[in-house]
Formats: C-alpha cells, sequence, structure tokens
C-alpha cells in the first residue's frame, strides 16, 4: 500500500515523472494522472476491502462499515478506470497480452464493486456477500502479483521473466495473479451455499 500509493502521487506531482518509475510517460498527463489514480486508489482498496469484511466492523460498527463501504466502492471505481484509461492511452509494459488481462482485471474490479453496492442497497446481504468476497479477492491482487513475483525470483532467480514483462512467466502471471483466486473463491461461495441448504 505504502509503496504504490506513494509512488502514484510522486508521479502524479512530479514535473519528470518518468524518473519516478518508467510507467509514467514525460509530457502526457492523462496518461500519468490515469495510472497515478490507479496506484493512489488502488492501494486504499487493497488494505481497504480485507478490513472491511472484518466480522466485527460489520457487526459492532454498521455505519461505520457503510459509509467505508462507499469509499471503498469509489477507490474501486477510480482504480479499474484510471488503469482502463491508462492502458486505452499508452498499453501496458509487457504489450497486447498483458494489455489484454490487466484489462479484464479492471472491468472485473469494477464489476464486483458495482455489485456490492447494488445487492447492499438492495438490501440482498446474502449476494452482497458473495460479490464482496470477489472484490476483495480482486482487491488484494496487485500484492498478490508482487509475492508471486518475489516467490519466483527467490526460487528461480527469474528464469522465464525478464525486464519486458514478456517472459513465459510474466505471461502465465498476467493471469494466475487473479484468476484462480477468483475460481477458489467461487467454489468456497458454491460449497457454502450447499452446506447451508436444508437436507
Amino acid at each position: 500500500m505504502i509503496y504504490s500509493g506513494s509512488v502514484g502521487l510522486r508521479g502524479l506531482v512530479s514535473e519528470a515523472p518518468r524518473d519516478v518509475s518508467r510507467v509514467f510517460v514525460n509530457g502526457y498527463p492523462a496518461i500519468n494522472a490515469g495510472i497515478a489514480l490507479h496506484m493512489i486508489a488502488g492501494a486504499l482498496l487493497t488494505v481497504g476491502a480485507p478490513l472491511q469484511a472484518l466480522p466485527i466492523v460489520r457487526r459492532r460498527w454498521p455505519g461505520l462499515h457503510r459509509r467505508f463501504g462507499y469509499t471503498l466502492f469509489g477507490a474501486a471505481m477510480v482504480t479499474g478506470l484510471g488503469g482502463l484509461l491508462y492502458i486505452g492511452l499508452n498499453g501496458t509494459v509487457g504489450g497486447w497480452w498483458m494489455s489484454l488481462w490487466f484489462a479484464i482485471y479492471g472491468l472485473a474490479i469494477i464489476c464486483c464493486a458495482a455489485n456490492v453496492v447494488y445487492f447492499a442497497m438492495d438490501k440482498d446481504m446474502v449476494r452482497h456477500f458473495r460479490w464482496a468476497v470477489r472484490l476483495i479477492v480482486l482487491a488484494v491482487g496487485s500484492w498478490i502479483y508482487r509475492m508471486h513475483y518475489a516467490i519466483w525470483y527467490a526460487a528461480t532467480g527469474g528464469i522465464a521473466s525478464n525486464r519486458d514483462f514478456t517472459g513465459l512467466f510474466d505471461q502465465v502471471q498476467v493471469v494466475a495473479f487473479f484468476v484462480p483466486y477468483l475460481l477458489v473463491a467461487e467454489l468456497l461461495l458454491r460449497w457454502r451455499t450447499m452446506k447451508a441448504r436444508p437436507a
């Protein structure tokens, strides 16, 4: 959270954002705003979504849970739309394959966040919970992405990965950091539903 938020903020206010990170482009404020807002809002979402799901928050402070939920909804929208703006205007470092899957990831965040709020307002707490679980999985996706790389480089020295993110590991990684975790969450949600049904 601290890393992404600080890089996004420094890139947003810097006169030479490319010096902050290679994801920024000097002289293109719209591109830089997209990725900076994506990083800043994403940092809030990454830490905020799991905290929002804590049972003690929901039970003891329902008003806080509701208000912070709207804050996280806004953060999810900014995260998703900022990333999509960046991809649309600039593409990603890893080329079309990374751009495709990162765009799918951004759309999934927007979709999940919208459904979380919709079903909460509709008082359908079962569906609200299901979409919240999916959003939490996606919210921690950026952290999972980095952890995959940390583990892979520690274990292999970075085999099949390169600075341009075009290696085999890099290409698998843009899918593996969120799709398998969503599938596991979906299986657990379905198992939970079946277990709750009367015999």
